[in-house]
């Protein structure tokens, strides 16, 4: 038996202190697209628009606990996960999803790197996301480093981006690919989007800002709250990546550093 999608979504992902990205962009995104954003955090950072400076971690029974509840009361159409940051914990995530998550949509976002350099995500983890946790992605959405880190191939140009979305595809067992191209140096962003039926490239113009903190976040739970809306995963990434490009436009120009987006745009639009 089929429910009706509901727009449900529940985020496994780190804590932003500074709201541009982790949890705190995830529920802004999941909200200003009328979706319900629900959550387990899996680890507290201190950080800012000019870096991460601590990260402390959620006990990974902790992690599946909130899962556990989340589900056992409220449900979730589509999962979408973020920064995990240990073998331990991806597998806490996985093991969780199979026992309760009914066979949702996970919508992956490999986070690895924060955009100041700052390293999330274990050595050993890497393995288990690529070699465990792939198969249950709806979709995996690397950029073209964490698209490197999991496949092995280089990822510097389009044809690099095709062969490594294949590969997560093909070989790692991932339902569909979006191996984006902002890391990729040019005035055309370039996104492949790979799914069992075939390619799609999208394309845009960059920006030129430096409001592009929690991009990836935002992004991947863009998709999640159309998804877990009754959307086609194309059709969910064509929306999302709109979203992105007006939220980036529509940056308030806070922090020093990175800054964040516009997430709230759509409300405003529409008041």
């Amino acid at each position: 038996m089929t429910t009706k999608p509901q727009g449900r979504v529940l985020i496994v992902a780190g804590s932003d202190s500074g709201g541009g990205a982790g949890i705190q962009a995830d529920i802004k995104t999941v909200s200003a697209l009328g979706g319900y954003a629900m959550t387990a955090i899996t680890a507290v950072t201190v950080q800012n628009t000019l870096g991460v400076t601590g990260v402390h971690a959620v006990p990974p029974e902790i992690v599946r606990a909130q899962i556990e509840a989340v589900i056992s009361d409220l449900g979730a159409d589509t999962w979408k996960l973020g920064m995990l940051g240990s073998a331990d914990h991806v597998r806490a995530v996985m093991e969780a999803w199979y026992a309760v998550g009914d066979g949702a949509p996970v919508v992956l976002d490999p986070v690895m790197i924060a955009k100041g350099g700052a390293s999330l995500l274990a050595d050993d983890a890497v393995a288990v996301i690529r070699d465990e946790l792939m198969p249950i992605a709806a979709i995996v959405t690397p950029n073209a480093p964490e698209a490197e880190a999991l496949t092995g191939v280089e990822v510097r140009d389009l044809d690099g981006q095709i062969n490594a979305a294949e590969i997560l595809v093909e070989q790692l067992g991932a339902w569909s690919a979006l191996v984006k191209g902002g890391h990729i140096a040019g005035e055309t962003i370039r996104d492949v989007l790979l799914t069992r039926e075939g390619y799609r490239v999208f394309e845009n113009p960059r920006i030129d800002t430096r409001a592009t903190h929690g991009t990836g976040c935002t992004l991947a739970s863009a998709i999640a709250a159309y998804n877990a809306q009754g959307e086609p995963l194309e059709s969910s990434v064509e929306k999302a990546r709109a979203y992105l490009m007006e939220a980036i436009r529509r940056a308030p120009g806070f922090g020093r550093g990175h800054g964040p987006l516009g997430h709230n745009w759509p409300c405003k639009s529409s008041s």
